[in-house]
Formats: C-alpha cells, structure tokens, sequence
C-alpha cells in the first residue's frame, strides 16, 4: 500500500472494531504520549497555583523583559 488511494480502499473493507482499532493507532503517533515527566510538571504547576504568590496581568507586563533577559 503506498498510495493514500490504496489505504482509503483497504479501510473500507475494515470491520467496525478494525476501524476503531486503527483510529486508535494514527491518534497515538498524532498527539504526543504522557510520560511521568509530563505528568510531574503539571502536578508541579498546579501546585504552585494553589502555593505560590499570584501577579496580575500589569505585574507581568512590567517584569517580563527582566525575567526574559537574565
């Protein structure tokens, strides 16, 4: 199969459950898999919303060149 020709006439001879199985397969190769890494960080983030200090908009505005050049 080497056309999208080929695999568009292979997929409509697919059972339901094959279809869905490969539906499954091209969605995890298109979005990224989450790693434990992944999952850390955003633990990590929220935690630090419930945590830390909050700055308005305005804050970040001002301080964003300082933070972005050292």
């Amino acid at each position: 199969m080497s056309t999208v020709t080929e695999v568009e006439a292979a997929l409509e001879r697919f059972s339901p459950e094959q279809m869905r199985e490969v539906s499954d397969w091209i969605a995890a190769r298109l979005s990224p898999a989450e790693t434990p890494e992944m999952l850390a960080a955003i633990d990590a983030g929220l935690q630090s919303l419930q945590t830390e200090p909050k700055l308005s908009a305005e804050e970040v505005r001002r301080n964003i060149r300082a933070w972005t050049t050292t």
